[in-house]
């Protein structure tokens, strides 16, 4: 990875009186600059202090852009509508990997190789055997793509050019398999077998829905659907996972072994589990009628009530992302014919929150996790496997990252500092005289 970072001045430091230190402030190609403090121990002896390093930059990335202030995602400079508009997931997992949009004969290419990877080791699926009916699908899917560490193991995955772009086009291919199967163990259906004549999505949807005994035909609006989804959720930055990823990945692990690590952080409630506290959100409500009741516990500081699937951390301005998922999702309904209190419930929300004040003037408007809850669901997936998906498209950006990490000679093992506040040095006491 060639570095494009540059110094553009210097900060002049001076803690609890001491001599002051220098150091440089570097610059992107976009986005706030950051001052250098590797060298910040050594030079003052004190270390930074920043839980959750929400002011602090791990490394330069050149993969995914985010300006929340503007509303703005980019995945290699490129606006994240334009992607779910105009392109399909494989092109733009492509673009994650490689850095740039393929021509006619690298698509084709990569599209050729990796569905010719979808196809899982026979042995894996004596690990689902071992798995309870009602496992959360997650835990599934942390099992398995973990233990994919067993039938690719090849030392060179993180040394030799090949051996990696072949482990990144295994996973890519191979999890949209392994997630369909974590759907269809926890239903107690048959699994499907890949299709090769299908898309990426298309095939998914394939191995989720259809039964061996009659045949199964992609709806198209559906298939388009599921491939925005996919990639409105391939990549965002150094979020918890993305960062989870790279930490194995800087000690040298297996790729498949530092994926299945992001998978077990995105499980987490506070990460992927968004569109799913969205939904229970809708269900709690029930009704139209129950609205009003809910908005004013919303405004109502001392409730602890919360609406879900409104504003975001990171956007202050409008999730880019739910722009596109809002018409997909009245695609989805119309093409289904679905009606139900829920999702009149959260049409009703949509309007509300789109045209009452407090709500603009907050900047809580629906965000992606609002409306890829509602499509998952109209589509039967359970709200269980609503992370699944989410891991499913994140795990290109994932391999994206973990690759772009490998290939960044300054990158070296992770090892956060911390602030301790123990007991001090004392002396062991005989279990006999405490």
């Amino acid at each position: 990875m060639e570095n494009k970072v540059k110094q553009v001045g210097t900060s002049t430091i001076s803690v609890n009186g001491g001599d002051p230190a220098e150091f440089a402030v570097l610059s992107g190609t976009m986005g706030q600059p950051a001052i250098d403090v590797r060298n910040l121990s050594k030079q003052t002896g004190h270390f930074t202090f920043d839980p959750g390093y929400t002011s602090t930059c791990s490394t330069e990335s050149q993969i995914t852009f985010i300006d929340g202030g503007k509303g703005q995602l980019l995945y290699r400079g490129y606006p994240i509508e334009q992607l779910a508009e105009k392109s399909t997931f494989l092109e733009v997992a492509y673009l994650l990997v490689n850095g740039e949009l393929p021509n006619k004969k690298q698509f084709d290419s990569f599209t050729a190789t990796i569905t010719n990877h979808t196809m899982l080791h026979d042995k894996v699926e004596s690990f689902f055997n071992g798995f309870r009916r009602d496992s959360h699908p997650m835990a599934m899917l942390t099992g398995t793509v973990g233990a994919l560490s067993g039938f690719y193991h090849d030392d060179q995955h993180t040394t030799e050019d090949e051996a990696r772009n072949v482990a990144i086009h295994r996973i890519i291919a191979k999890i949209p398999t392994l997630a369909a199967r974590c759907y269809k163990y926890r239903v107690g259906q048959p699994h499907m077998y890949p299709d090769n004549s299908l898309s990426y999505a298309g095939n998914f949807l394939r191995m989720c829905f259809a039964v061996p005994a009659e045949p199964y035909h992609v709806n198209p609006v559906i298939e388009s659907a599921m491939d925005k989804i996919f990639i409105l959720h391939a990549d965002h930055e150094q979020n918890a996972s993305t960062s989870t990823v790279r930490l194995a990945g800087s000690s040298g692990a297996n790729p498949y072994a530092c994926i299945a690590a992001g998978i077990a952080c995105l499980w987490g409630p506070s990460h992927g589990g968004a569109n799913e506290a969205a939904l229970n959100m809708l269900r709690e409500i029930g009704s139209v009628d129950r609205i009003p009741e809910y908005i004013a516990r919303a405004k109502d500081k001392s409730d602890p009530f919360r609406l879900m699937g409104f504003g975001h951390r990171v956007y202050k301005a409008t999730d880019p992302r739910a722009n596109v998922m809002r018409k997909t999702t009245h695609e989805v309904l119309g093409e289904l014919g679905i009606t139900n209190p829920v999702l009149e419930v959260a049409m009703e929300l949509e309007k509300i929150a789109t045209n009452e004040d407090y709500f603009v003037q907050r900047g809580l408007y629906p965000n992606v996790d609002f409306y890829s809850g509602i499509v998952l669901s109209a589509l039967g997936f359970p709200t269980d496997m609503f992370t699944v998906l989410f891991a499913l498209a994140r795990t290109t950006g994932w391999i994206s990252q973990w690759n772009e990490m490998l290939e960044d000679p300054s990158q070296r093992i992770g090892r956060p500092r911390q602030l301790y506040t123990g007991p001090t040095e004392r002396d062991y006491v005989s279990l006999d005289n405490r």
